[in-house]
């Protein structure tokens, strides 16, 4: 596993980027997360070493602007450039995650077609409101790997009317942080039956800060959230 950030920083968009980590993070370090700057690393799938081969070897997965989203506004003169070394990497396996989906026609690369069989996309989606503006756009595109991410889960979720429609994962997390919004396990539950229905991959990433289980409500420290999700024994497959 790789992480490329091409550009830094991101502008909340929903509800969900109340408790943004990015933001939190930069804080944290006295930098100014609305700031959107072009990374350093900006040009790394491509490249090179001494000897010629490439500093990212053929086959890795790259996790990409995870402090940013592909589909800012702000990073519109950056991105054709991004498509162009993703395409020269067909090697490589690249995974975004965005809300800013109802922006994907935009310099999209001329070449795209039905998809880049190397690009999968996740679409977040925080609540019932933003899954339906957001997923009925989503699953109509012509995307070859397509994903979604209820993470921050900030409440029950119906995802069916998505789920056959070549959604291949469903991803779901609680919040972390101070003043973390509450993340139930029935809720958790209940996505995973309806991918049980649909035969779609279903994976309970973390369990946020506030978690509630059996009316219990639980403070889980950050480190103790990934585990304390896989124990649940909900997700169907692991991590990818």
């Amino acid at each position: 596993m790789v992480s490329w950030n091409p550009w830094h920083g991101c502008k909340r968009y929903s509800t969900g980027c109340l408790h943004c980590y990015v933001y939190r993070r930069d804080e944290s370090v006295e930098r100014d997360a609305s700031q959107v700057q072009k990374n350093a690393a900006f040009d790394l799938p491509i490249r090179k070493k001494r000897d010629g081969s490439y500093h990212i070897p053929s086959g890795e997965t790259v996790f990409t602007c995870f402090t940013s989203d592909f589909f800012l506004e702000e990073a519109d003169p950056w991105r054709a450039e991004a498509w162009q070394m993703i395409r020269q990497r067909q090697d490589l396996y690249f995974f975004f995650i965005t809300k800013r989906i109802l922006r994907f026609h935009e310099q999209l690369p001329a070449d795209w077609g039905t998809g880049y069989p190397n690009v999968t996309i996740g679409v977040t989606c925080e609540n019932q409101a933003m899954a339906d503006q957001r997923l009925p756009y989503f699953v109509s595109l012509p995307i070859v790997h397509k994903q979604i991410v209820l993470e921050p889960m900030l409440e029950s979720i119906q995802l069916e009317p998505y789920l056959g429609c070549g959604i291949e994962k469903v991803s779901v997390g609680g919040e972390s942080g101070q003043g973390a919004r509450l993340m139930r396990y029935e809720w958790a539950q209940n996505v995973r039956f309806q991918c049980d229905r649909h035969h779609v991959a279903f994976h309970f990433h973390q369990t946020g800060a506030r978690f509630e289980k059996d009316g219990r409500v639980y403070r889980i420290p950050r480190a103790e959230q990934q585990r304390q999700a896989a124990k649940s024994g909900l997700s169907t497959i692991d991590a990818k």
